[in-house]
């Protein structure tokens, strides 16, 4: 069992070497919490589990009390490890995830009651939980999901994009643990793309940065000139994160629902550039046998929403923690979906 990391350059270039064999083995989990999920408890008892199951990265909200939950649940899960017959084989690296203005990870919801009927169809299709009985959005679960605002017959669903301060938090992000840091970039404006990708690189020189980028808004020409862009600031330590579909992936699990993921990996394949390829985007457990069969090299799988909904009616259980068996069952199913992806895209 990997022991918790200590702050030092020694251990942590020993976690960049680690990251890059993992990389190279293409066996990289990604556990996606939410860009916008800001429910401390949800996050920990999500990092809980995924971290007894296997999963190498946990990707979160850019908020330091996030971050601590995260760092709780795993924790948590070291400690209860053994009585579960469990080896975390390694210590899951922390990730903060950031978003351009317009990238839909990273707006909130909110409700104009002006033209809102309160006919309720918004509610049982929030996923989140996010929306009150009197039509009032919780910020702290809505993750921008669009779900709502599709459903409203009478467009009362607007968004607010609240621009965080990246040189404020992401420092101190990085001093509650964050290793890795990840800019979603799904907005033509590669201005703004440019200025934030230069503050990311700058914050983390010893480790792996992420884009995560779709083609929602750009051309094919489009989106491999900003990967271009990325890679001839970062090298060798640039992530691409492929987004087929935005936190589509608690629609089916099936191979149609992961195809774009796959789609958008095989358009930056096939561009050669020497970077390296997690799918995400309605990832499921179909993702990892979909790229293997159209042979799209995949480094790794990041999985949000199907991750959190397989285990969600486990770990809202108000005795989870005291519930051995309820904790046995989220492991198993969650290490299930992380066995299957690697399994199929693995080296």
């Amino acid at each position: 069992m990997e022991k918790p990391r200590t702050n030092n350059s020694d251990m942590n270039r020993a976690r960049y070497n680690r990251l890059k064999k993992i990389l190279q083995q293409r066996r990289l989990f990604k556990l996606v919490c939410g860009a916008g999920n800001e429910d401390p408890e949800e996050v920990k008892r999500l990092a809980f589990v995924f971290t007894l199951a296997g999963s190498t990265m946990l990707d979160l909200s850019a908020n330091a009390d996030i971050v601590d939950a995260a760092a709780e649940g795993i924790r948590n899960a070291y400690e209860i490890a053994p009585l579960l017959g469990r080896d975390i084989k390694i210590k899951p690296y922390l990730n903060v995830s950031v978003g351009l203005k317009g990238d839909p990870h990273v707006r909130k919801a909110q409700i104009n009651l002006n033209k809102c009927t309160k006919c309720g169809r918004c509610i049982p299709v929030c996923k989140q939980k996010a929306i009150s009985d009197d039509f009032k959005v919780r910020k702290y679960r809505c993750i921008g999901c669009g779900y709502c605002e599709v459903i409203c017959p009478k467009a009362a669903i607007q968004y607010i994009n609240k621009r965080l301060d990246l040189n404020e938090i992401l420092p101190l992000c990085i001093q509650r643990g964050v290793e890795t840091l990840e800019l979603h970039a799904a907005v033509d404006d590669d201005k703004a793309f440019l200025a934030d990708w230069k503050i990311i690189n700058n914050l983390i020189r010893g480790n792996f940065i992420s884009l995560c980028i779709d083609r929602s808004l750009l051309s094919n020409k489009h989106l491999i000139d900003r990967i271009k862009m990325a890679y001839a600031l970062t090298g060798e330590r640039l992530i691409i994160q492929a987004d087929g579909i935005p936190m589509s992936g608690s629609e089916k699990d099936d191979y149609n629902n992961t195809l774009q993921a796959v789609a958008c990996a095989d358009i930056v394949v096939k561009s050669k550039i020497p970077v390296k390829i997690v799918l995400s985007g309605g990832t499921n457990r179909k993702t990892g046998l979909l790229a293997k069969q159209c042979a799209v090299a995949a480094h790794g799988v990041a999985i949000g929403s199907f991750a959190r909904k397989i285990v969600k009616e486990f770990i809202s259980n108000d005795k989870f923690y005291d519930n051995r068996v309820l904790i046995k069952k989220a492991v198993s199913v969650a290490d299930e979906l992380i066995r299957v992806n690697l399994e199929a895209i693995g080296d």
